[in-house]
């Protein structure tokens, strides 16, 4: 008789399909339930709230950044415009996208999952922006990420017809890179040199490669799984 698949992974990796897909807002725990033909009480044994689930995206969302960053700088890229670019291709992908825009709009207006991304982001901000800070303290490194998330999250929810999202890259970019004390001159090369890219096509590449990356990440868990069974 064959083994079942572990039916958190199955969740997780069914649910995470779904967020990126279809967006947070039309993903049910419902809708979860029966395409795995799984009850709602069997999805809450697992994950009490949407948002629980939700939290295990993010937290790949995050592994996969960090792993962008580290890219970035084994080619030889600068982690200041790296972490531009990456700011940048989030704002294109969601003005692209209503889907996308509610994905990440909701990870950043759900307070547990909010806590992870500053938590994770006040890690990278010390990395990227230490040298031009070098005499601040951890409470204000925290203190500076609650105001440059909210910054991050205005920016996610801006559309097109508001401010034109050259513009909008622009004073976002401007904005952070000020409050983290980076000069004026190597403000405006950064911002400069990205938005002379295609940024819109980076924020489609780099989607689809997160897509693809939450797809082998939990396909193999689901693997892993199955042959620790096998071997029990």
């Amino acid at each position: 008789m064959g083994r079942k698949p572990n039916t958190r992974l199955q969740i997780i990796q069914l649910g995470a399909r779904l967020f990126i897909e279809e967006g947070y807002t039309e993903t049910t725990v419902g809708k979860i339930g029966r395409m795995l033909g799984l009850s709602t009480g069997n999805i809450t044994f697992y994950f009490p709230t949407k948002d629980h689930l939700l939290a295990v995206l993010v937290d790949e969302l995050i592994d996969f950044q960090n792993l962008l960053m580290e890219h970035a700088t084994e080619e030889g890229q600068s982690s200041l415009l790296a972490y531009c670019l990456e700011l940048t291709s989030i704002a294109a992908a969601c003005e692209e996208s209503e889907v996308v825009r509610d994905f990440y709009a909701s990870t950043y207006s759900i307070p547990y999952t909010l806590d992870l991304i500053r938590s994770a982001d006040t890690e990278k901000t010390r990395a990227v922006f230490g040298e031009f800070c070098p005499e601040k303290d951890d409470e204000w490194w925290r203190a500076t990420e609650n105001i440059v998330s909210g910054i991050e999250y205005a920016t996610i929810m801006t559309r097109e017809e508001d401010i034109p999202l050259p513009l909008q890259i622009e004073r976002t970019l401007s904005t952070i890179l000020t409050i983290y004390g980076v000069p004026e001159e190597i403000r405006k090369k950064k911002i400069e040199k990205v938005l002379a890219m295609d940024y819109r096509g980076l924020g489609r590449r780099i989607l689809s490669e997160f897509r693809e990356y939450i797809e082998r990440v939990n396909e193999e868990n689901l693997k892993n799984f199955a042959r620790k069974r096998k071997n029990r």
